[in-house]
């Protein structure tokens, strides 16, 4: 009854998806827990990418149950999208389950979030204004929308008119903007209801009654442990928790086996907020460029910089890290020197732990250490003792500095790209 997680210990990004598809093949069930649309995972099999934003990326092995569970939130014109994309590419959706305790994410809810994000000014979070942080907001002063009232005409024509009433209040007396149509909303999302009924169960009672079979289920996060609303760099996080499995998936912590944090071999980060290793130079752009560092959802540039030890240390902590996999260290070759962050200086001294505090964060720098670079295209690499010398001193590094053991490496995009030191199931 192994259940294994497969988690981002940076600022999302980190490769999740394609790890998941790799350990995929081995479990019975691939189970998402927390996040919406605003997370993209990009799966490469053969020439083709894929990019999935709700359903898991398990989806792409046709014989495995895909789940989305309890915790996320969904948008049914993005779910209707996804299945339209994957028929059209020949695969099924068959095994697809959704949560009936999934919140709804609804137009009202994108108003609301590119609204508020224009009115934050400076202090803007960095959005992607997918109606994601409004959903939660609901779902936490309980007058959200779930899947199991969508699916039920009655119960919500009745919610969908009273969040509608005290929605269109806020666009347009706090907001001034232009207030959504109920009959709209209620005509096109009881089509989108007949759409997801089908799919729609207790998840929690099919993943509890699929471990005591004995079958192996597979937990995927969105985003990355340092944009956890409880333990990321508060305010700049995402809505949910992405630590946040077993309350998202409704399987208790006695379950779970192995939780795997996912990292590159060097930070990227989307939006707005404190970024302690930064790289504004050529190093950063020549970086960006070799590991195609442009968001799935929103295309923007990511900001890269250098592998923050400090950051993964915090996030192997909190989210109970039982083993690392290391992802893109091809994108480093060729680079003469390669840099880890073991610490921040603040008032000269050293702190070794991850500040809460934004201003000390602020205030703070970076304290590296120097590793030799490699010159070697290291992208057919298929065995640990076939890396040039250098790469191996990198990884023996990060795994001291961390604290963490790295169980694999990733050495390009590709499902055979990567590595196992150690297995996971």
């Amino acid at each position: 009854m192994p259940a294994v997680v497969v988690l981002g210990t940076q600022w999302g990004d980190e490769g999740k998806g394609k790890i998941t598809d790799f350990l995929a093949k081995n479990s019975d069930i691939i189970a998402r827990y927390q996040g919406g649309n605003n997370a993209g995972h990009t799966i490469v099999i053969g020439n083709k990418r894929h990019a999935l934003r709700l359903i898991p990326s398990g989806i792409f092995n046709s014989n495995k149950i895909c789940v989305m569970g309890n915790g996320m939130v969904i948008d049914p014109r993005v779910l209707k999208e996804e299945i339209e994309y994957l028929h059209n590419e020949g695969y099924s959706t068959d095994n697809l389950k959704i949560s009936n305790r999934a919140h709804v994410i609804l137009p009202y809810h994108n108003v609301l979030d590119e609204l508020q994000e224009k009115a934050r000014g400076s202090r803007a979070i960095g959005t992607t204004k997918k109606g994601i942080g409004p959903a939660y907001t609901d779902k936490a002063i309980r007058s959200g929308i779930r899947v199991c009232d969508l699916i039920e005409p009655d119960t919500f024509a009745q919610k969908l008119e009273q969040q509608v009433i005290e929605k269109n209040l806020w666009i347009t007396k706090v907001y001034n903007g232009t207030p959504v149509d109920y009959n709209e909303i209620l005509t096109e999302y009881l089509e989108l209801a007949e759409l997801m009924r089908p799919f729609v169960v207790d998840t929690s009672a099919l993943l509890n009654d699929s471990l005591c079979e004995n079958q192996n289920i597979l937990f995927e996060g969105a985003q990355g442990t340092m944009l956890d609303y409880d333990h990321g760099t508060y305010p700049f996080v995402t809505s949910s928790n992405p630590i946040g499995f077993c309350v998202g998936s409704g399987v208790g912590p006695t379950h779970i086996k192995e939780v795997i944090g996912v990292v590159k071999a060097y930070t990227s980060r989307v939006g707005e907020g404190v970024f302690p290793t930064e790289l504004n130079d050529n190093t950063g752009d020549r970086i960006r460029e070799i590991g195609r560092e442009y968001g799935t959802v929103t295309g923007r540039p990511r900001r890269v910089g250098w592998f923050d030890a400090v950051v993964v240390k915090h996030s192997c902590r909190v989210a109970g890290v039982t083993g690392l996999t290391v992802n893109s260290l091809d994108v480093l070759s060729g680079l003469p020197e390669v840099k880890v962050c073991i610490g921040y200086k603040y008032n000269g001294e050293i702190i070794n732990e991850y500040p809460a505090s934004e201003k000390i964060l602020l205030a703070s720098e970076p304290v590296f250490e120097t590793l030799a670079g490699w010159d070697e295209d290291i992208t057919g690499v298929k065995r640990y003792n076939d890396l040039p010398d250098n790469v191996k001193k990198y990884l023996s590094f990060i795994e001291k500095k961390v604290g963490t053991e790295i169980k694999m490496f990733s050495v390009g995009p590709e499902r055979q790209q990567t590595v196992i030191l150690k297995k996971v199931w």
